[in-house]
C-alpha cells in the first residue's frame, strides 16, 4: 500500500418536535430547538472540539505529511454558528493548514439526489459550496453525497457540476473480483471514484472498543501493519467524525490511538493523501457502472438505500415529501422552501427503520422517537400540517 486517504464525515440534523398544532410559526413549529441545541453541545463537547483540536495539532506536528479531508453538512455549520463559534474556529484552523481538503455534498444531508429530476440536488449542492467557502474560506473540487449514496445518474450529475472525484461505498456486489483500493472512473462521465474500504475503516469507527472481537483492543501499529500489507494504490478509509469520542467515548482509548496512528502510518512508508491528491497520482484501473445494483451507500449491511426507503412508512413519507416540494417552491417563500428541504434530511426517513440488532441499534441513535413507527407518524403529522401552511400560502397568493 502506497497511500492512506482518510475521510471524516461531520453532520447533526435540525431534528423535529413531538408535533401538535399550537401557536408557534415557522421554523420552530416543526423542529425542536432546545432538543437539537442540547445534543449539538453534547457532541461538540465529546467530539468537535476536543477531536479537531487533536488533528489540527497532529497536522502542524507532522509539518504538512498528515492529510486527510471532511465534509461538514449546512446543517451542522448553521448550528456552529449560532450555538458555539468556537466550533467553527477549530474548523478554520483546519481548513488554514492547507493540508485538509473540504469536500462538498448537499446542504441540508438530504435525499435529494434520489429525486428523478435533479434540479433540488444542484440547489443543495451550490448551497453547500457557497456556505463553506463563505465560512471556512475554501473551494472544494471533490463530492460525496449524503451517507455515500450513488449512482450513475448522480455521478453524472455531479460531474455536469464541475466537481473532479466522487466518494462512495466500496460494495462487494459491485467490484465483484477488485479491490476498493484504487482510483475508478464513472460510466460515461468524466468523474474520478474513490471506493470506501469498509472492512479497515470499520475496525476503527464500529470495532475499535469491542470487546468481543479478535483482534481487541486495536492500537495504531496494529492498524498501521494491516494497512501496510493492504494491496493497491490508495486505502480510502471513510468514516463519521463522530467516531471520535461520541461513538468511541473518551476513555475507550480512541484519542490516545489517533494521536499514535499518523506516526505508525508514515513509519510504514505509506503517504496520507487527500482525495484531490490520490487522483492526481493514481490513473483509474477500471469503470464503475451501478445500473444493474441501483443506488449504493455506506449504511447498513445492504449498502443501499433500504436505510431510508426500505419500508413502507418510509417510502411512503418520502414520496408525500417529494410531491409537496413544486407547491412550496410556487409560494416562493423563503421560509416554507426553508422549512421544505429540512425535511429532506435524510435523518427523519433513518429514524423510521424497522431493521433489528446492530443496525436498528445504529438507527436508534440520536432518535428523539421511541419507535420507527412513532418516528413516521410524527413526521406525517408535520407534513400535514406543513401543507395546509403551504396551501394556504398558495392560496392567498390567488385570491
Amino acid at each position: 500500500m502506497r497511500s492512506v486517504c482518510m475521510y471524516f464525515q461531520l453532520h447533526q440534523p435540525y431534528r423535529l418536535k413531538w408535533f401538535w398544532p399550537d401557536d408557534s410559526k415557522g421554523f420552530e413549529r416543526y423542529f425542536d430547538v432546545a432538543i437539537n441545541r442540547n445534543i449539538f453541545e453534547k457532541v461538540a463537547s465529546k467530539c468537535y472540539l476536543p477531536a479537531t483540536t487533536l488533528l489540527a495539532e497532529l497536522v502542524d506536528q507532522h509539518e504538512g505529511d498528515f492529510k486527510f479531508s471532511v465534509s461538514i453538512t449546512g446543517t451542522l455549520l448553521s448550528q456552529c454558528e449560532k450555538w458555539n463559534p468556537d466550533v467553527l474556529d477549530v474548523f478554520n484552523r483546519l481548513a488554514d493548514s492547507k493540508c485538509v481538503e473540504f469536500l462538498d455534498e448537499t446542504n441540508y444531508h438530504s435525499l435529494a439526489g434520489l429525486f428523478d429530476s435533479k434540479d433540488e440536488f444542484r440547489e443543495e449542492v451550490k448551497a453547500h459550496h457557497d456556505l463553506t467557502s463563505d465560512l471556512l474560506g475554501v473551494k472544494p473540487q471533490v463530492f460525496r453525497n449524503t451517507e455515500l449514496l450513488y449512482n450513475n445518474s448522480v455521478a453524472e450529475t455531479v460531474s455536469s457540476l464541475g466537481y473532479k472525484a466522487i466518494l462512495t461505498e466500496g460494495v462487494d456486489q459491485l467490484l465483484e473480483s477488485r479491490s476498493p483500493n484504487h482510483v475508478y472512473k464513472a460510466k460515461d462521465c468524466d468523474i474520478a471514484v474513490l471506493m470506501r474500504n469498509y472492512k479497515m475503516s470499520d475496525d476503527i469507527g464500529y470495532r475499535f472498543s469491542a470487546k468481543w472481537w479478535e483482534e481487541y483492543p486495536l492500537t495504531a501499529d496494529k492498524w498501521a501493519c494491516w494497512a501496510s500489507k493492504e494491496q493497491g494504490d490508495c486505502l480510502n478509509i471513510f468514516m463519521d467524525y463522530e467516531t471520535f469520542g461520541e461513538h468511541q467515548w473518551a476513555d475507550s482509548g480512541i484519542f490516545d490511538f489517533l494521536r499514535a496512528l499518523p506516526n505508525e502510518v508514515l513509519n510504514k512508508g505509506i503517504e496520507f493523501n487527500t482525495p484531490s491528491e490520490v487522483i492526481e497520482k493514481y490513473d483509474p484501473v477500471d469503470e464503475i457502472d451501478v445500473g444493474d445494483f441501483n443506488t449504493i451507500s455506506w449504511a447498513d449491511m445492504e449498502r443501499d438505500t433500504s436505510a431510508w426507503l426500505g419500508n413502507d412508512m418510509q417510502r411512503r413519507c418520502f414520496e408525500e415529501a417529494k410531491r409537496l416540494g413544486p407547491y412550496v417552491k410556487r409560494t416562493k417563500d423563503p421560509e416554507l422552501i426553508n422549512i421544505w428541504k429540512h425535511l429532506l434530511t435524510s435523518d427523519h426517513y433513518y429514524y423510521m427503520s424497522t431493521k433489528w440488532l446492530g443496525d436498528g441499534d445504529v438507527h436508534s441513535y440520536f432518535s428523539i422517537h421511541t419507535s420507527p413507527y412513532d418516528a413516521a407518524i410524527n413526521f406525517i403529522a408535520v407534513l400535514l400540517d406543513f401543507k395546509s401552511c403551504v396551501f394556504r400560502k398558495l392560496a392567498e397568493m390567488d385570491a
